[in-house]
């Protein structure tokens, strides 16, 4: 059964940082491109960051370049997205997902066939 699983969500003050991890179960993540997603109540699920299976590259939304920064390790498996400068519109459940569409390389909720099932990130003072 494929799975990924996020962690390293939490409450943090503005300014602060945070580090999530995705983590895969029953399949290699060096075949797949990962994008990170995130909801806030009551908004539609925005496509944040995209790295390609290889790392070599990487996309971001307006809302977060400059601030947060995707990057992996395939022998462990693992994807991680550093988040600085953490702002209060930053709230919302973080989501990892895969995408196995060999030539995908964006941020569109369609691209992606496999999800976490998320990961609270709190920003307040």
């Amino acid at each position: 059964q494929l799975q990924l699983v996020e962690s390293g969500g939490g409450s943090v003050q503005p300014g602060g940082s945070l580090r999530l991890s995705c983590a895969a179960s029953g399949f290699t993540l060096d075949n797949y491109a990962i994008g990170w997603f995130r909801q806030a109540p009551g908004k539609e699920r925005e496509g944040i960051s995209y790295i390609s299976s290889g790392g070599r590259t990487t996309k971001y939304a307006d809302s977060v370049k400059g601030r947060f920064t995707t990057s992996r390790d395939n022998a462990k498996n693992t994807v991680y997205l550093q988040m600085n400068s953490l702002k209060p519109e930053d709230t919302a459940i973080y989501y990892c997902a895969a995408s196995s569409r060999t030539y995908y390389s964006g941020l569109a909720v369609a691209g992606y066939n496999y999800w976490g099932q998320g990961t609270q990130v709190t920003v307040s003072s």
